[in-house]
């Protein structure tokens, strides 16, 4: 059972502090939930179980989780250096319908505006029970991070304007790149064509890079 929502950042950054040092495993049993013995098929299961803790009320809608708070909250894998292990998924990606869409409207700067990131241990010598929350931290884009996150995301939307998905790889953006988001490769969506007209497209999902949440725990850390 979800927790109730709390009224207030400094609410929400007690319960995040109050988890440090706990284990999913504990999390889990409070919940009442079965911990898997892997994530290949529960790829969002720690997400999930920390938006329950916390009392994150978004679901997979595509606004912030603590919307009347104004902020996002991701979980990230972490190694024992503190490094995240994984690219961090933003959004959907939108590949038709675009005119007129700009970065200040889009669910990318929305998600991205306020940031609760909750680091987790991500080691898979650590059996999932037994990985431990790390210190959670609030953080908002600086002025230089707002701009290369920006710019990356005009970039990337301006080749799929162009009808140029298919060319745009992981390699693209500084911090911000466009990756497959579908559970297999047999999965379509509607995109646009060079020529101007739809084609079908695998779904694209936007990720932070690793080496820009790396940046971001280093900054708060230090």
């Amino acid at each position: 059972m979800t927790n109730s929502s709390p009224d207030t950042i400094t609410e929400l950054m007690h319960r995040a502090h109050e988890m440090a040092g706990i284990s999913l495993g504990d999390i889990a049993s409070e919940h009442s939930v079965k911990v898997p013995e892997n994530l290949k098929r529960d790829k969002g299961w720690i997400g999930q179980l920390i938006e329950m803790e916390l009392g994150a009320t978004s679901g997979s809608k595509p606004q912030q989780d603590f919307l009347h708070l104004g902020i996002e909250l991701k979980t990230i894998p972490i190694d024992r250096n503190g490094k995240p292990i994984e690219t961090t998924y933003v959004t959907v990606a939108p590949l038709t319908n675009i005119l007129g869409l700009t970065w200040e409207n889009s669910v990318v700067q929305h998600k991205l505006q306020h940031v609760l990131w909750i680091p987790v241990e991500g080691e898979r010598s650590i059996p999932i029970a037994q990985r431990k929350i790390g210190t959670p931290v609030l953080w908002q884009p600086n002025p230089q991070q707002y701009s290369q996150l920006k710019q990356d995301w005009e970039e990337i939307m301006e080749l799929i304007a162009m009808g140029k998905v298919e060319k745009v790889t992981a390699k693209h953006g500084e911090v911000l790149q466009l990756r497959p988001k579908a559970a297999n490769s047999h999965a379509l969506t509607e995109s646009i064509a060079e020529d101007g007209s739809i084609k079908m497209s695998n779904p694209r999902g936007f990720y932070l890079k690793i080496n820009f949440t790396h940046q971001i725990l280093t900054n708060a850390f230090n």
